[in-house]
C-alpha cells in the first residue's frame, strides 16, 4: 500500500479556498465530492482532511496529520510548539486590540484593568505580560466585536483584516499585536518516510509562491542603452539579450518581483526601453 502524508486544512471559509488552490497550483489533483471529510489526491501521495481551524493544532501535535494548512494567529494562540516548514504569502490579517471609538485611548497601559473580550486569551495574556499588565480576559467564540456593545467588555481582541467590522460596530483598532498569514505548519511526530514526501511537496509549493511574487518581462531598447537598463534590473542572475531584426535594436528578457514591478518600470521607459511585455509565471524553480 502506497504511504501517504496526511494534510490537515480548514473545513471551510477563505483560507479553505486559498489552500485548495495551492495545492492545485502545485500539480495536485484532490477527488473532493460535496462535504467529504477526507479526500486523496490522484497524482501525489497525500490524504487531505478537512477540519476545524481551531482542532488543528493538537491533531498535529497527536500525528492524527503530518502536515496542515492554518493561520499562523491560531498556531500562536493554541499551537506555539509547532514547526513552521514554510510561510505561504496568503490569508493575512492581523491580531488587535478595539476599543469603541469614543473612547479615549494613548498607551496599552490605558486597557489596565479593562475587560478584553476574546478568543485568544493566550494572546492577550502573553501580549500584555511584555507591559506587567495581567488583563480581565473574557472568553468569547465568534463573534466579539458586539462585546463593547452590550457591556460584556471594554475592548476585545480579534483578528483583522480590512477593518470593516470594527467600523460597523463602532470600533477603532488601537494596537496591532501580531500580524498573521497561512503558514505550513508541521507534527512533531512526522516519520522519516513523510518528511521525504514533505520535503518533494514544499519544492512544488516554493516553486509556485516564487512565481507568484515574480514577473516575466521582455523589452525592446536601442543598443547603446542595453548597459544602463540592464543594471536597472534586480531580477534573476542575468537577463537575456537578443539581437532584433532592426539594426541597432535588442530584446530584452527578464524576471521581476512584484514588489518593486512599476517603479522599475517606469525607470525602464526613462531609459530608453520600449514595446514592454509583462507576462505572469506559472512556476519558477531556482
Amino acid at each position: 500500500m502506497e504511504r501517504k502524508i496526511k494534510i490537515a486544512v480548514q473545513k471551510s471559509g477563505r483560507l479553505n479556498a486559498d489552500s485548495l488552490k495551492l495545492l492545485k497550483d502545485c500539480g495536485i489533483s484532490i477527488d473532493n465530492g460535496k462535504d467529504q471529510l477526507k479526500a486523496s489526491a490522484s497524482n501525489f501521495p497525500l490524504e487531505v482532511l478537512y477540519l476545524r481551524n481551531g482542532d488543528i493544532p493538537q491533531y498535529l501535535r497527536d500525528g492524527v496529520v503530518d502536515i496542515a494548512i492554518i493561520g499562523e494567529n491560531v498556531l500562536i494562540e493554541k499551537g506555539a510548539d509547532i514547526a513552521i516548514a514554510e510561510k505561504l504569502g496568503f490569508s493575512k490579517c492581523r491580531v488587535s486590540l478595539a476599543v469603541p471609538k469614543d473612547v479615549s485611548y494613548k498607551t496599552i497601559k490605558d486597557l489596565d484593568g479593562a475587560k478584553i473580550a476574546t478568543s485568544y486569551p493566550n494572546t492577550v495574556k502573553e501580549y500584555f505580560k511584555k507591559f506587567g499588565i495581567i488583563p480581565d480576559v473574557h472568553i468569547i467564540s465568534g463573534s466579539v466585536e458586539i462585546a463593547p456593545n452590550i457591556g460584556l467588555s471594554d475592548a476585545i481582541c480579534d483578528i483583522v483584516s480590512s477593518g470593516s467590522t470594527l467600523f460597523k460596530n463602532n470600533l477603532k483598532e488601537v494596537e496591532v499585536m501580531l500580524k498573521s498569514e497561512a503558514v505550513l505548519a508541521v507534527s512533531p511526530t512526522i516519520n522519516t518516510e513523510n518528511k521525504k514526501i514533505l520535503d518533494k511537496l514544499q519544492f512544488r509549493i516554493q516553486a509556485v509562491l516564487k512565481a507568484r511574487e515574480s514577473k516575466y518581462i521582455l523589452m525592446n531598447a536601442p543598443n547603446d542603452k542595453i548597459e544602463t537598463i540592464i543594471k536597472l534590473l534586480p531580477g534573476m542572475r542575468s537577463p537575456t539579450v537578443l539581437p532584433l531584426a532592426e539594426e541597432g535594436w535588442s530584446s530584452i528578457h527578464t524576471v521581476i518581483e512584484k514588489g518593486s514591478f512599476w517603479e522599475v518600470l517606469d525607470k525602464l521607459k526613462e531609459n530608453g526601453a520600449e514595446g514592454l511585455l509583462v507576462i505572469p509565471i506559472e512556476k519558477m524553480v531556482l
